[in-house]
């Protein structure tokens, strides 16, 4: 947390988290991953979730609380079954990600309203569902994708909450804490 001239600013996200099973499975990858990677950085699996909002800088928290509690939704389902990535100047980024739904498409949808009405302005990009595997990833020769798909179990997961969140870094690691959550119901 930054502290700007008495303003208190922090980095925050809106984000599901992660029921242990699916953190087990992705730590499975990762593992299966961090051999055949000569570089890069890989998330720890405290930090794992699905983000559905990035608010960055800002010392709106009390606003940013006030968009998660009007956010509505049903619980619903999701289920974990691809990897990928994306290309980046200094290593790939991998994710995995979830099968398409419509309940999280308008989940989420309906967070970035709320957020907009009490003044945040978010990006514009389509929504991408996934969750971060590591960042800045080169792989040896021979290593792809394909290899660490088959360590990926498809497993559904229920989304019954959502969750405010900061980054921060602590003793130089990055650190993510829950500061607020909505039960969907």
């Amino acid at each position: 947390m930054k502290v700007e001239k008495g303003r208190n600013i922090m980095r925050l996200f809106v984000a599901v988290l992660l029921e242990e099973l699916i953190k087990d499975c992705l730590c499975d990858v990762i593992e299966e991953m961090r051999p055949y990677a000569v570089r890069g950085n890989f998330s720890r699996r405290e930090n794992l979730h699905l983000t559905l909002a990035f608010l960055g800088e800002t010392d709106r928290l009390d606003a940013a609380k006030q968009a998660i509690h009007r956010t509505a939704a049903d619980p619903f389902f999701v289920q974990l079954n691809e990897l990928g990535s994306f290309r980046g100047r200094g290593g790939d980024l991998y994710w995995a990600g979830f099968e398409k739904s419509t309940e999280l498409f308008s989940l989420q949808e309906n967070l970035v309203k709320q957020l907009a009405d009490v003044g945040f302005v978010l990006e514009k990009r389509k929504y991408s569902p996934h969750l971060t595997l590591g960042r800045q990833i080169q792989f040896e020769r021979g290593a792809d994708i394909q290899r660490f798909q088959k360590v990926l179990r498809p497993l559904n997961m229920k989304v019954n909450k959502i969750s405010l969140m900061s980054s921060e870094r602590i003793q130089g690691r990055l650190t993510y804490t829950e500061l607020d959550s909505q039960t969907l119901q």
